[in-house]
């Protein structure tokens, strides 16, 4: 028997999401079982739900109603389970996470499974993309935020900022010489990094004391992956500005050497964004705590 609160979830994340893949893989189900869960309440109601065809999907009236119905009901069964965990010292159940690419596999991973390890009865479902995604819309409990906050509505918490250095292979130094001071980046092959919402960014400041220095980096590779730009850097292709803490292994290996030691290269404001107005869960406010403390800027 399908359960009618499944389904409706289904139903809702598959408005959402657009297509019925797109609702399989935020909810762990194939795309066959979404769309099974939507075609029991079509049934049940006697009317359709949405608008299918091979390029689009949309609401009809009823769905757009239906809608709205499903998001309220949704929403008090996950009070009821919040609640009940509240109430329990135990963490339990799962949690759906957003991050950054890049700090989400490198640094957040050894986060989590340390977190799982110390929370058997805890899953974390760990979404890691650079768009600015919708915590409430999207269904998120928590996300990583790299960047200024534009949504006052959340609660943020500040983490370290997110520091970026300058770095080039032993190759590309022996063949082009060291960059003794920020202005001298101009005469060398950058790596530049692309934005999957803007341009590659170009402009490389770096700051020492009170002292701003902007560079306009020439980048003739431009990727939006940062491993491969590590693997660009590597191979002596240039200099490669990223995060420290991805780096920083490749340096302890000699692979590859520090510039512009004496200069502080770019960072950004990191916060855990979460929403404020609902109860918090046990498993969430843990997870929150046990975050803060780690990515604390110390």
């Amino acid at each position: 028997m399908i359960d009618r609160l499944t389904s409706m979830e289904a139903f809702v994340v598959a408005a959402e999401a657009g297509s019925y893949a797109g609702a399989a893989l935020r909810l762990g189900m194939s795309a066959q079982m979404v769309a099974k869960h939507v075609a029991a309440l079509e049934s049940r109601l006697g009317a359709r739900l949405l608008n299918r065809t091979t390029r689009r999907q949309s609401l009809t009236e009823l769905g757009t109603a239906y809608y709205q119905r499903c998001k309220h009901i949704l929403a008090e069964a996950w009070e009821a389970d919040a609640l009940a965990q509240v109430m329990s010292a135990t963490p339990r159940g799962r949690l759906r996470i957003g991050a950054p690419v890049t700090f989400g596999s490198h640094s957040l991973m050894p986060f989590v499974t340390a977190f799982l390890r110390q929370y058997p009865e805890v899953e974390i479902d760990l979404n890691l993309t650079d768009r600015a995604v919708d915590l409430v819309e999207e269904g998120y409990e928590a996300v990583f935020r790299i960047g200024p906050i534009v949504n006052d509505s959340l609660i943020a918490r500040p983490l370290a900022p997110y520091r970026l250095i300058a770095c080039a292979a032993p190759s590309y130094i022996a063949e082009r010489g060291i960059p003794r001071v920020p202005a001298d980046l101009s005469a060398h092959d950058c790596l530049g990094y692309v934005y999957w919402s803007r341009p590659a960014d170009n402009h490389w400041q770096f700051s020492q004391g009170a002292q701003t220095y902007s560079v306009s980096a020439r980048s003739r590779l431009q990727v939006n992956e940062t491993k491969a730009l590590l693997s660009a850097a590597l191979d002596g292709f240039g200099i490669v500005l990223g995060p420290a803490d991805f780096l920083q292994p490749s340096l302890t290996a000699g692979h590859l050497v520090r510039l512009l030691p004496g200069y502080n290269g770019p960072s950004r404001p990191m916060h855990l964004l979460y929403r404020g107005d609902r109860q918090m869960t046990a498993k969430l406010r843990r997870f929150i705590d046990a975050a803060v403390a780690h990515f604390a800027d110390t």
